[in-house]
């Protein structure tokens, strides 16, 4: 009888991917899909002035604003922070001066043309979320928890040789490289680059130089 074998990393080079037009001054790359839970991810490029038209949240999005800021009707996300748009969720979003982000989105969208009632959109500044130290040479801030769907948002920062030894994933995870660059068995992610790991992966991580990632996570791991 043949052990199944585990399935690998998936190294996703973003700026390989095509811009698609949204509408007019916005572009998206659609990054990384899973069509069977409706969730994916989808990097925007929001020109100046431009704006996103009235819509109702179905489902949940976590954005990460990578330059630039974006506003709704409940606040302004900076470059480095993160929004939270719930289920339900009923806003516009702008940019006066430009922006590009990150989103992680379980669910969709439905347009709207009068506004209705729903619960607002919410802002993370991540600097002053507490530095957590898990392993060491690894410390993590922890930016969103859905402990009821074992859900959650991690900012990680690794230091120059750290490692994370050989686990597990049950569930999956997407990262973003925001700085640096770690590696697996799939090889390395660069800064911009994209990481998916598949439920049942089993993989080491290490970072030669350091590294800071946008995790977002759906599960847990297990050592192996």
């Amino acid at each position: 009888m043949s052990a199944t074998k585990s399935p690998l990393s998936e190294i996703i080079s973003v700026s390989d991917l095509a811009w698609q037009e949204r509408q007019p001054g916005v572009r998206m790359k659609s990054i990384w899909e899973h069509p069977e839970t409706k969730r994916r991810a989808v990097m925007t490029r929001i020109e100046p002035d431009a704006k996103l038209p009235l819509h109702r949240h179905v489902g949940d999005e976590l954005v990460f604003v990578i330059e630039g800021a974006i506003e709704d009707e409940f606040g302004t996300v900076t470059a480095g922070n993160v929004g939270y748009r719930p289920n339900g969720c009923v806003h516009t979003v702008s940019a006066k001066n430009g922006a590009t982000v990150l989103a992680i989105i379980a669910g969709g969208v439905e347009p709207l043309t009068q506004r209705d009632s729903g619960p607002p959109s919410q802002i993370v500044a991540l600097s002053e979320l507490p530095w957590i130290e898990v392993r060491p040479g690894v410390r993590q801030k922890r930016i969103w928890e859905d402990k009821a769907g074992e859900r959650r948002a991690i900012l990680a920062r690794f230091e120059p040789g750290a490692t994370l030894a050989r686990h597990r994933h049950v569930g999956d995870e997407l990262i973003f490289v925001i700085e640096g660059a770690n590696a697996d068995e799939s090889g390395p992610v660069n800064t911009g680059n994209m990481n998916y790991r598949p439920n049942g992966c089993v993989h080491t991580v290490t970072t030669k130089n350091g590294a800071t990632v946008l995790a977002v996570v759906w599960g847990r791991t297990e050592p192996v």
